[in-house]
């Protein structure tokens, strides 16, 4: 079988990295390019658009994040067909995954779209911000199913090595975008509505060349528009990988959505700080996100081709990488902070309000590593609904609790943002515990299968 990188071999210090070189630079140019949004508005338009584009950031972030985890799920079923070497898996694996992916963006658009103004009054948004951050979610939301179909051909592609076309891809329709987004607000004039409009352009140029570049493909992987069909087994592989591991971002974004209400309880000054300051939090997860994608594609080839020892290494290898690269992005924003919040806004009370954040979660976001790591390790394993029990738990009723508990109690900003360090520390300790059983069970499963040599002939 034909396949971009063969993660079965090779040194996996070196391996995981160069791999995973590529998709942080992807990951980081897409913050980045999503970033101008706010750079822009915030420069060009004053702080009441900025805080109106920043108060749907847990909503949009919500919703993209069950298409990314479904990108994930199909991510794992794809590695392993290859580390199986079993081509017709993988063959049925690729055009399921494009049918179920342009199903969920589509329906993603829709719950956007009509839900938007509901959400937006429920979680309390500012009265001189909810016309501008509506109209950007409606707008925006357009374009969920162009990112369902670059999320899947990302996933495809990196399953077999290739991180290095959707690094171009993304760069491409990233400048794109900032060309845009200068052009719509500075010579039209169209303020929210043409930022929201050049990223969904770029969405769309994007999963333009990716779906083209897997169209004409002579690998495996190629898309056959005549092949396209729901087959049971794999569907029924990805939706159980697909859903919970969207069902985990969405599950992180809804107490996210609690997490917002909060800040909304607070004066205007703090609300328009942390839309400025929450920009870092995509800017490190997806960096470290990184390095979860290589744990699952390296783990679920490796666990393919049931070599147990690189299965473990892709682990630990893989967190250590990603705690690593948390640590220094989350210090380098304690330490340059007010620098990067300049970025959005000239005000000085604003800056300070953000670095209230930034000053919390940046010494915070290493800790997420032990957390999201090691459930992308059982998701390389085959295994994710457990998991994101634990998540739902962790990330979702222990935030709730928290709220209307430490927070209710003494209602101060730095209660408030506490709590990703507590919900993040606890569900490690889960999500480990559950690791080292679904380990040791694979560990028994790959023992069972693999034949018993024949004693050597006397």
């Amino acid at each position: 079988m034909k396949t971009t990188r063969d993660m079965t071999r090779g040194n996996l210090w070196t391996g995981i990295l160069l791999f995973s070189l590529p998709l942080i630079a992807s990951n980081i140019l897409q913050v980045l390019f999503n970033m101008a949004d706010i750079v822009v508005v915030g420069q060009f338009c004053g702080s009441t658009a900025l805080g109106s584009v920043g108060s749907t950031a847990t909503m949009v972030a919500m919703l993209t994040g069950i298409l990314i985890g479904f990108g994930s799920g199909i991510n794992a079923v794809t590695a392993k067909a290859i580390g199986a070497r079993d081509k017709e898996r993988l063959v049925r694996g690729v055009h399921t995954g494009f049918l179920l992916s342009l199903l969920f963006g589509t329906a993603i658009f829709l719950v956007s779209f009509f839900g938007a103004e509901p959400l937006l009054t429920l979680l309390g948004t500012k009265e001189e911000l909810i016309d501008g951050a509506l109209l950007y979610m409606r707008v925006y939301s357009c374009g969920m199913p162009a990112l369902a179909i670059y999320n899947w051909g990302q996933a495809v592609l990196s399953a077999g090595g290739d991180t290095k076309r959707p690094l171009c891809f993304l760069t491409t329709a990233g400048i794109f975008n900032v060309t845009l987004n200068i052009l719509f607000v500075t010579v039209f004039h169209l303020g929210v509505f043409g930022v929201a409009l050049a990223s969904i352009l770029a969405l769309y140029l994007s999963a333009f060349l990716i779906l083209f570049a897997l169209c004409v493909s002579r690998q495996d992987c190629r898309l056959r528009l005549s092949r396209i069909r729901l087959h049971g087994r794999e569907a029924r592989m990805m939706l159980a990988l697909g859903l919970s591991a969207g069902g985990q971002n969405a599950i992180c974004q809804f107490a996210n959505l609690f997490v917002m209400a909060g800040v909304n309880s607070f004066p205007t000054l703090i609300v328009k700080g942390n839309s400025a300051a929450q920009n870092a939090d995509a800017l490190v997860y997806d960096a470290m996100a990184a390095f979860y994608t290589a744990c699952t594609s390296y783990m679920a080839q490796n666990y393919g081709a049931g070599d147990l020892t690189r299965v473990k290494k892709s682990y630990f290898i893989s967190l250590i990488y990603s705690f690593g690269i948390g640590a220094l992005l989350g210090g380098g924003l304690v330490l340059f902070g007010r620098q990067f919040l300049s970025l959005f806004t000239t005000e000085a009370d604003v800056i300070e309000a953000g670095m209230m954040r930034l000053t919390i979660l940046g010494l915070s976001y290493a800790i997420s590593a032990f957390m999201d790591c090691t459930l992308a390790a059982s998701r390389g394993l085959g295994k994710s609904l457990i998991p994101t029990v634990f998540m739902l738990f962790g990330s979702c009723v222990f935030r709730l609790i928290w709220i209307y508990t430490v927070f209710a109690a003494f209602h101060t900003v730095p209660s408030l943002y506490l709590l990703y360090a507590c919900s993040w520390s606890l569900t490690s300790i889960l999500e480990i515990l559950y690791f080292a059983r679904v380990w040791k069970e694979a560990k028994q499963l790959v023992q069972a299968q693999t034949p018993t040599p024949k004693a050597a002939a006397v």
